[in-house]
């Protein structure tokens, strides 16, 4: 009614009063009545905003790749951006008057394509399709410092890469190459693994052989030890023998003495019972007979007693006619003699 209105926007939405060429109001998520016929109205976004991107370049070694993304910006300064692109809106219906707001997406999209397109054009191929990671960190800082988004006060709240691929017709060729290159690896990786089979089994028979001459080794030093100590045995034996050989000497030796000296006391002892007995015979020779077989006699026992009587009986055996001598006549003899 009479031009009045009133509007209110969400707090990602900056919005900017304009009367008579200044600004009135201004602020983020504000509301209020306005004079439509005399007012101008500026709605800046100034939320996060993703941008999905797609676009084509070629690496240094002239080879198409397909390059797929994502960026996510936000206008951090919104009254330096309403100064560069319209965003006015129509002050009845609310809606932008110019195509300027549709068309930011597009020119920060141009920009990092910009960018994109200089790391791009460093890296080979392959090098592209393996470094994501890198490509992204060298972009990023790269946007940090555009002076487009400066000027734009534009801020990047994030940048990714979502993939980087080669043409077709490209890809089969990589994709030959590489499988021929896993091939190889796989044949070399066998042969690797027979080779280091080949080894192991050297390596073991190597040690069987070492064990075989360790174990013979160890035969002759025992042999060598047996045989060292049957000849120290046999030196033992030896000396032994050689000991029993002198002290068997020394006790013949000592023997042949004991003979000799024997000898010697035998002969001195014949000799001087011989004095004795030829002494005894010349005394004897001078002596009556009877008187010596009286003395002879009276030093016997009763069984010589009997037995020289009986020689005297048998040396007069002519003088005796007929003598009668029985069992018990001599065991009454010998009887009486023992009673005695």
């Amino acid at each position: 009614m009479f031009g009045i209105k009133y509007i209110k926007v969400p707090p990602t939405s900056y919005l900017i009063r304009y009367s008579g060429g200044e600004i009135t109001k201004e602020g983020a998520g504000g509301s209020f009545f306005y004079y439509a016929p005399m007012t101008t109205l500026v709605s800046i976004p100034i939320g996060s905003v993703d941008i999905p991107f797609i676009f084509e370049e070629v690496t240094a070694d002239f080879q198409s790749v397909t390059i797929q993304g994502q960026i996510a910006y936000k206008i951090r300064d919104a009254k330096s951006i309403s100064k560069l692109l319209d965003f006015s809106i129509d002050s009845y219906k609310h809606t932008y008057q110019s195509d300027d707001p549709q068309k930011l997406s597009q020119r920060i999209v141009n920009q990092v394509q910009v960018v994109t397109k200089k790391e791009i054009q460093k890296l080979s191929l392959q090098s592209a399709l393996v470094s994501l990671d890198e490509i992204v960190e060298k972009i990023t800082q790269a946007m940090e410092h555009l002076k487009e988004f400066e000027a734009l006060g534009i801020e990047v709240l994030s940048f990714s890469l979502l993939a980087i691929r080669p043409t077709p017709e490209t890809a089969r060729a990589l994709e030959a190459k590489v499988r021929e290159v896993i091939l190889k690896e796989a044949d070399e990786a066998l042969y690797a693994r027979r080779n280091a089979a080949i080894e192991q089994e050297r390596a073991i028979k190597e040690n069987e052989l070492n064990t075989e001459i360790a174990v013979e080794e160890k035969k002759r030093q025992i042999q060598e030890t047996q045989m060292e100590a049957k000849k120290a045995v046999a030196q033992k034996e030896h000396e032994l023998q050689t000991l029993q050989m002198v002290s068997m000497i020394e006790i013949e030796t000592q023997n042949n003495e004991l003979v000799d000296l024997r000898v010697a006391n035998a002969r001195k002892e014949s000799d001087a019972k011989a004095y004795a007995l030829e002494a005894l015979m010349k005394a004897v020779s001078q002596s009556d007979p009877k008187i010596l077989q009286a003395i002879t006699a009276s030093g016997m026992s009763p069984e010589q007693l009997i037995a020289h009587a009986f020689g005297d009986i048998a040396s007069n055996s002519e003088k005796i006619g007929q003598l009668n001598i029985t069992p018990d006549l001599l065991k009454e003899l010998l009887d009486k003699e023992r009673n005695y």
